[in-house]
């Protein structure tokens, strides 16, 4: 039969009371009472029960975790970061795919259902309003990823992809290359939106004019079926592929139609992900700092619970290239 807390009260010789309260964060207990509690905790194989300890604190340690593109393999590397740094905190992630969501009411609906204390969403192209959405209904939230502005209507962490696609296209230049180009994901994501701004302010900026085209999706398909279109007509001499799953499906194509990468075409990508530095791939990227990201959204989801009042802010993390195989070197 499983141990009860009534079980532990007996063996301690202290009230259920006491149990609960040195099981409870920041409870009124005295240290000899705790010790007591713990060691015959320890000798039982007693463990409290969250769940049911819920319903007395109305608080289940849960955070929704959210996200759209589980096609995009850098998510593994991202949940398994946040998972572990939220298990660390001693919270309790729920993962919630929004593939095809559209409707936000909806997405509230279900993680009210779970009682979560909180939503991080880590999406780099759900619109700004998924996120709104969850703070109207009350519940403290993150945007992981998400599109930073002057004034944000939620606490916001990431880059700027502005300033990453300017770093993309002073870097080709940089190497010599005469037509370059920017091969985004999906034409409608704020990442690609303001990626493109980046690259085609600083191209202009040397006096070239980028080529321009969209994969329909950040996966390996999209970015391989975009890069055999544009090989198929005047293309580029190097690429700026909005994403690393992109480059490596453009790399992918490349090879296919018997190019020598960096000598025939070069390709850098963007968030410098595991798979990245596979001596196969070996691509050239910007680094993403997915580990400091991570850890400010856990850090601003917990300030929330504290004070859910307070000013939503964004905190941006400088960007560096990643020099390995896919760009021909510095002149």
């Amino acid at each position: 039969m499983a141990i009860t807390l009534k079980d532990v009260a007996e063996r301690a010789g202290v009230s259920r009371a006491a149990v609960s309260r040195s099981f409870t964060d920041g409870a009124s207990v005295s240290a000899k009472t705790r010790a007591k509690v713990e060691s015959a905790a320890a000798e039982l194989g007693y463990s409290p029960n969250i769940l049911a300890r819920s319903l007395t604190t109305r608080k289940t340690q849960l955070v929704g975790l959210v996200s759209n593109n589980f096609h995009n393999p850098v998510f593994l590397q991202i949940f398994d970061l946040f998972t572990r740094g939220l298990q660390e905190q001693g919270l309790r992630p729920l993962l919630v795919n929004l593939s095809d969501e559209t409707d936000p009411a909806r997405s509230v609906q279900l993680l009210r259902q779970y009682s979560v204390d909180g939503v991080i969403v880590a999406s780099s192209h759900l619109p700004v309003g998924f996120a709104r959405a969850f703070r109207d209904a009350g519940l403290p939230v993150v945007h992981a990823f998400g599109r930073a502005t002057l004034s944000p209507t939620v606490h916001v962490v990431g880059i700027d992809n502005f300033e990453a696609g300017a770093m993309a296209a002073e870097t080709l230049i940089a190497r010599g290359y005469g037509r370059i180009g920017f091969m985004g994901g999906p034409e409608q994501a704020s990442t690609t939106q303001d990626r493109l701004a980046g690259f085609v302010a600083a191209a202009k900026a040397k006096a070239v004019t980028p080529l321009v085209s969209f994969a329909g999706a950040y996966s390996f398909e999209a970015g391989r079926a975009e890069m055999a279109r544009l090989l198929r007509s005047a293309s580029a001499e190097a690429y700026f592929c909005g994403d690393d799953v992109l480059s490596i499906g453009a790399l992918s194509a490349a090879q296919d139609a018997g190019l020598v990468v960096p000598t025939d075409l070069g390709i850098i990508g963007l968030n410098d992900m595991a798979m990245a530095c596979w001596a196969n791939i070996a691509l050239t990227t910007i680094h993403q700092p997915f580990e400091d990201i991570v850890r400010a959204s856990i850090d601003l989801i917990i300030s929330s619970f504290a004070d859910p009042g307070a000013i939503p802010e964004a905190r941006l993390f400088p960007c560096h290239i990643v020099e390995r195989r896919t760009l021909r070197p510095m002149l």
